[in-house]
């Protein structure tokens, strides 16, 4: 039956970018479309078109999804790259992070909400999903300064929003706390990171020299696609294993596209990726329209005047920070002007976060998820669209 779904799904996702290519829009935004008319606006008619235990089932796809992505995106982690541009990118990424966490907390502690809640809350502001931005550049092959700055800060953006997640965290939860672990608290997240990074390097090594030693093409991305699947069972294992302890398979897996991408040559790394994107297309399609069906349309009515002011300020806080950051880079007047309106995604990771926030503050559980869940709507329907457009009007998307 799962083979059924996923078929209509596939379809699905095919026919919605067929029409949002006709209209000039980025696939992603059709099959997000596709998505939500199959799923939640069925719903909301009446009609039930894919049962919850179906969903549940699907869940792994977004995981291997998300592990191809964060792969694809380490490769751009190039070692001549960052020699040639330096800290630009940690830079914009730090700044960008952090002023999006700052504008959504201000904003809150302005209208007098309980300063654990604003901090938990605003703490989320700074993730960033890669994949809508990545399957964007992939589309309309978008090449440049700032399509190369987003690349880089998009995947950076990943280890900044958890340190500044886990910070702020940390100080919501010392907020009345005798526990005196303030300081284990905001070295957990560096903690994960750093073990994320390691494993993935480890993996990185791996996969190079496996690469060698098999040379047929069907044989390579066979061992592509095996090492990416165990190092994304990893997040699930880990936590069996040590339930505290937060595996980052997106920073594992970024990991092992950057070793690789620095231990392979030129002309090699063009062939292995080149199969790769001849293998990941129907998992994306899965993967956003899956987004779009498990998207909750009644949060809309819950988040009141919070939601948007989570909404407003975190775009204000992600666009002036990137600004800052690239000024205080040195970067291009491009990228001052167009990188942070790129960074307005945000899914996934996000989402996941709020498990974490809910448990700090559980009184406010429903309601953080509720905002989360809005904003993700609205972010992944506008976000694929003005990354195209920015992207466009800094003339690195061709006519």
């Amino acid at each position: 039956m799962i083979l059924f779904y996923m078929g209509i799904i596939i379809l699905t996702g095919l026919l919605f970018s067929k029409i949002t290519k006709a209209l000039r829009l980025p696939n992603v935004t059709g099959y997000l479309v596709g998505g939500l008319l199959i799923g939640p606006i069925f719903s909301l008619w009446g009609w039930k078109l894919f049962p919850e235990s179906i969903i549940e089932e699907l869940g792994i796809i977004p995981k291997i999804a998300l592990g191809f992505i964060a792969f694809t995106i380490g490769t751009e982690f190039k070692l001549s790259y960052f020699k040639r541009v330096g800290a630009k990118p940690i830079i914009i990424a730090a700044f960008e992070s952090l002023f999006a966490i700052l504008a959504v907390f201000i904003v809150l502690i302005l209208m007098k909400v309980e300063i654990k809640f604003a901090l938990v809350l605003s703490s989320i502001a700074a993730a960033t999903a890669p994949a809508a931005t990545l399957m964007v550049i992939k589309q309309y092959r978008a090449k440049g300064e700032v399509t190369e700055n987003l690349m880089s800060v998009v995947a950076i953006d990943d280890a900044t929003a958890i340190i500044f997640f886990g910070i702020f965290v940390a100080i919501a939860q010392a907020i009345g706390s005798q526990s005196g672990s303030l300081g284990w608290m905001i070295a957990k997240p560096f903690v994960e990171i750093i073990s994320s990074l390691a494993i993935g390097f480890l993996f990185g090594i791996v996969l190079s020299l496996l690469l060698k030693w098999f040379t047929g093409r069907s044989n390579r991305i066979s061992v592509i696609v095996a090492l990416l699947f165990i190092v994304v069972a990893m997040a699930d294992i880990t936590k069996s294993w040590f339930p505290d302890f937060d595996f980052s398979t997106l920073l594992a897996c970024m990991m092992i596209g950057a070793v690789f991408t620095n231990t392979t040559s030129g002309e090699e790394m063009n062939t292995i990726m080149y199969l790769v994107d001849r293998y990941v297309p129907p998992i994306f399609i899965l993967f956003f329209v899956i987004s779009g069906i498990d998207l909750n349309l009644t949060v809309l009515t819950t988040v009141g005047i919070i939601g948007t002011v989570y909404v407003i300020m975190r775009v204000v806080g992600k666009v002036g920070g990137a600004y800052l950051g690239a000024v205080v880079a040195k970067s291009s007047h491009a990228v001052r002007k167009y990188l942070g309106w790129a960074l307005v995604p945000q899914a996934g990771v996000a989402i996941g976060l709020t498990v974490v926030a809910s448990s700090v503050v559980p009184h406010y559980a429903q309601e953080i998820r509720a905002v989360v869940l809005t904003a993700t709507l609205i972010y992944e329907l506008a976000g694929p669209l003005i990354t195209k457009t920015v992207l466009k009007r800094a003339k690195e998307i061709a006519e």
